[in-house]
């Protein structure tokens, strides 16, 4: 089984814990990871983004149009890293903007969301949108929003990221103190996703 995945984010919403949550799953199941990742000037809100492959891929890089899951954790970086996606693949993507400075003071206009959710589903075989900021405050915090991606990750029913290898890996790899709200936060997007 070979999978390259395509994480896109802005700084703070925790694109690489997300990165190192999956290849720790896709490890404990015993595939080989190779995972890399760049920073935009992430503590200022700038882009994130990272690689994973899984099957013993040699790189930890992927080019246009060879991602098989693009995850986008806000979406005009899902629309961003479009190009990264193959026809055809899977996308999962926050519904929720985080809108960068030059939109918040007005030098800048955000895309039109209806406009980056066409887009997506014209290249994504198959294409999610989760409110993951609204999900995770409801799950308890917001900070969470990258576990609500995750579980709707896994209602694309791809293999190894299954909810509940994902419930796993929370369980086994992030704090005591944080397991049953992020436990919680993936499973309301595992539910929303579902019902797409």
């Amino acid at each position: 089984m070979k999978s390259r995945v395509f994480l896109a984010g802005v700084g703070g919403q925790g694109t690489l814990t997300a990165t190192n949550l999956l290849g720790l799953l896709a490890l404990d199941q015993g595939i080989e990871v190779c995972a890399g990742e760049i920073h935009g000037m992430a503590q200022r809100g700038g882009v994130v983004e990272s690689a994973l492959l899984l099957g013993g891929y040699m790189s930890p890089k992927i080019a246009p149009g060879e991602a098989s899951i693009l995850l986008g954790f806000e979406p005009l970086e899902t629309l961003r890293a479009l190009p990264y996606l193959r026809r055809g693949g899977v996308l999962v993507s926050n519904s929720e903007p985080t809108k960068p400075v030059g939109v918040s003071t007005g030098w800048e206009t955000y895309p039109d969301l209806e406009d980056v959710q066409i887009s997506s589903r014209e290249c994504a075989g198959q294409a999610r949108f989760v409110p993951c900021k609204s999900l995770a405050a409801q799950a308890g915090t917001v900070q969470c929003a990258n576990m609500v991606l995750l579980g709707a990750l896994c209602a694309a029913e791809i293999q190894p990221f299954t909810l509940k290898a994902l419930h796993q890996a929370i369980t086994s790899h992030l704090p005591a103190k944080i397991v049953d709200i992020n436990l919680k936060a993936s499973q309301l997007g595992f539910d929303a996703a579902r019902e797409q």
